[in-house]
C-alpha cells in the first residue's frame, strides 16, 4: 500500500514515532499529549500552533487508512493512540532502528542533510558516522517496492545536499529551494552586494551552527 501523508499526517506520524522510542512509558499518547507533541518548540520544522481538534481530525483520518489505531490502557479515562505506520506484525514498511530514526527526523522536522540527521537521530538509535546514515538512506532510497526517501540538489554554498521522505509525494524541490532562501540571512547579504566567497563562506557557517545547535539540543535531552 502506498501511504500518502499530509503535512499534518506527517507530523503526527512523526510525533507518534518519536515518542514510542523517546518516552516508551507515555507511549500510546491522549490527544492532549500528541497535541502538544505537535506543537513542540525543539526539534520541529515548521513549527505549528494545532487546536486539539485539528489533531483528533488529522487522527481520525489516520485511523481510517489503517495507520493509527486507539489503543487505551486498563483503566484509562482517556484515549489514546499509537501508529502502525512501521514495524508492525502486518504492515509492509520495515525499517532498522536507524532508518526509523531517520524517517521520524525527516516527518517532524523535514530535509536534512546526512550531517544534521546523524547528531538528531541518536537520540533514537545509534549512528556511528555520517556514512552510516549516508548508507541508511541509500537503503530507503533504493528500496525495490519504492523510493522513501530522495536526496535532493545540492544548493550553493552548501556542503552537503539535503535528503527528505516521499510520503507526502514528490518533493517540490523549487518551493523548498525559494523557501530555504528566502529564510536564509544570506540572501539578505545579496540584496547589499555582498561578495559570492563571503556569501558562501556564511552560508557554511550557518549549517555548521544548525548542526552545534542540534547537537546540544541533543545533549539537553540525555
Amino acid at each position: 500500500m502506498k501511504v500518502e501523508l499530509s503535512a499534518h499526517e506527517a507530523r503526527v506520524i512523526g510525533c507518534l514515532i518519536e515518542k514510542q522510542i523517546t518516552t516508551p512509558d507515555q507511549y500510546p499518547l491522549s490527544l492532549n499529549a500528541l497535541t502538544n507533541a505537535c506543537n513542540q518548540k525543539s526539534n520541529r520544522e515548521p513549527l505549528m500552533s494545532l487546536e486539539e481538534q485539528a489533531v483528533q481530525q488529522v487522527v481520525d483520518g489516520l485511523v481510517r487508512k489503517h495507520l493509527v489505531i486507539e489503543k487505551s490502557g486498563f483503566g484509562s479515562r482517556v484515549p489514546k493512540y499509537q501508529h502502525l505506520f512501521c514495524n508492525t506484525e502486518f504492515g509492509s514498511l520495515k525499517f532498522t532502528p536507524l532508518q526509523t530514526a531517520i524517517v521520524c527526523e525527516l516527518l517532524v522536522r523535514g530535509p536534512q542533510t546526512p550531517g544534521e540527521l546523524r547528531t538528531r537521530a541518536q537520540r533514537m538509535a545509534p549512528a556511528g558516522d555520517v556514512s552510516e546514515v549516508e548508507e541508511a538512506l541509500r537503503a530507503l532510497a533504493q528500496r525495490t517496492e519504492g523510493a522513501l526517501v530522495v536526496q535532493l540538489p545540492r544548493e550553493p554554498g552548501r556542503r552537503d545536499s539535503r535528503w527528505a521522505h516521499l510520503f507526502s509525494g514528490d518533493v517540490d524541490i523549487a518551493a523548498l529551494a525559494a523557501a530555504s532562501t528566502a529564510s536564509s540571512p544570506v540572501a539578505r547579504s545579496v540584496e547589499v552586494g555582498a561578495p559570492a566567497d563571503v556569501l558562501e563562506r556564511m552560508t557554511q557557517l550557518e549549517q555548521q551552527v544548525a548542526e552545534l545547535r542540534a547537537e546540544v539540543d541533543a545533549l539537553k535531552r540525555t
